[in-house]
């Protein structure tokens, strides 16, 4: 069957030098009439068509949002089904990662090209970082796509692979390390923290979240509850009750260490919260960098600092050994000799629930994860990290097999 002829309108014709064209003319965005000739009325047409187009494709990129503009706007709709703390995640991250670099932009002249070096720096950043900002540029593209705000998604061919600085292995911390933190915070302001961490495995968020209506001393086996969440938000601490997935809330049984160390804070405290700061109220964000800045600063390792001398900026660097105290401070001691973060807390507990031959799925409940692969991907690292274990394991699996 015949395609269907198009209709090619009657055009004026021009003589010129002494040829006969075909003319008809097209007004631009600014309102400017332009006039198109053609030796024949169809290239006429074709020409009158493709110049069309390129004015509709002008203006439609001329009313497009900005970058800025509709991430904002995608922010906003987001806004209305995420929590609380995972939206100032996206919006740190938007504002730091898409807006700073292509945010005067219009969204529909944004090409991969734009998106991949505007990814460069932050192919510095760990490869966590890194896959999440991929996400949240297709995510946002994708969304323009299907809104019709943009004609082509350029994230298309946008991949994570590769990117980023792969993280470190999480370690957990040695028995003797453990007893080494302990003591060295004792009677300091971050010992119930610690102890927390390191025997109830409970995130930093919940540990600064956590008040005593939620702590349990008077029962036969003493716990805990997690219902409340802390974060910051410039520098002010929230406290929420909405957790980070369903499985964080949930009931954690406290070792007799535990109980003990709780009972004692209970008793000195004025606050409803288990750690708070000195007016009693739950710490910003400055107050917790402070408060771990006591494990710091007793760690032995190579560190430098500046001060000012005859006005100006002098950087000193200092190698402190283990046992002595620090020199322009009597009261601090340089007694651990490794570092320590707050998740390797929380690590160490989780190790040690899978060393005291724990089953997956109570480590699951214990540890607050929604997701078992989570646990078990941690259960096979520390299970059998050491080949020993792996012989002994397979000595009893086959051990019914060789005596048949």
């Amino acid at each position: 069957m015949a395609g269907k002829r198009k209709h090619i309108p009657r055009y004026g014709t021009v003589q010129i030098k002494g040829n006969t064209y075909y003319r008809t003319s097209i007004t631009e965005l600014e309102g400017n009439r332009i006039s198109l000739y053609a030796k024949t009325r169809e290239e006429l047409y074709d020409k009158e068509m493709d110049a069309l187009e390129q004015i509709d494709n002008a203006a439609f990129r001329k009313k497009s949002p900005t970058v800025a503009e509709y991430c904002e706007k995608w922010l906003t709709m987001q806004s209305v089904h995420i929590r609380a703390t995972t939206l100032i995640d996206y919006t740190s991250k938007v504002r730091r990662h898409i807006i700073a670099p292509l945010g005067d932009r219009n969204i529909a002249d944004v090409t991969l090209d734009d998106i991949q070096l505007a990814l460069v720096p932050v192919s510095e950043k760990s490869a966590s970082v890194y896959k999440s900002v991929i996400i949240l540029y297709k995510s946002i593209f994708r969304a323009a796509k299907e809104s019709h705000v943009i004609e082509d998604n350029p994230t298309v061919y946008l991949s994570a692979k590769g990117g980023g600085i792969p993280q470190a292995e999480k370690q957990a911390l040695t028995d003797t390390q453990a007893e080494q933190l302990i003591n060295t915070v004792r009677g300091l302001p971050p010992y119930v923290f610690v102890m927390i961490g390191l025997y109830a495995g409970l995130r930093r968020e919940e540990i600064l979240g956590l008040q005593w209506d939620s702590v349990y001393l008077d029962t036969d086996t003493p716990y805990l509850t997690v219902r409340r969440a802390w974060h910051t938000e410039h520098n002010r601490p929230v406290i929420m009750t909405e957790l980070k997935t369903k499985a964080a809330a949930r009931n954690v049984p406290l070792p007799e260490c535990l109980a003990e160390c709780l009972r004692e804070a209970k008793a000195k405290s004025k606050s409803d919260f288990v750690v708070a700061n000195r007016d009693g109220g739950p710490l910003s964000y400055t107050q917790f960098k402070r408060l771990w800045q006591y494990i710091v600063t007793r760690t032995a390792k190579e560190r430098s600092y500046y001060r000012y001398e005859n006005g100006e900026r002098v950087k000193h660097t200092i190698s402190p050994t283990l046992g002595e105290k620090a020199a322009h401070n009597g009261n601090v001691i340089y007694s651990l000799d490794f570092d320590v973060t707050p998740h390797m807390l929380r690590h160490t507990y989780i190790t040690n629930l899978i060393h005291a031959a724990v089953d997956p799925k109570t480590v699951q409940y214990l540890a607050g994860h929604e997701n078992s692969k989570i646990t078990m991907d941690i259960y096979a690292k520390v299970k059998y990290h050491q080949p020993d274990d792996v012989v002994k394991t397979m000595s009893s699996a086959f051990a019914l097999w060789n005596n048949t």
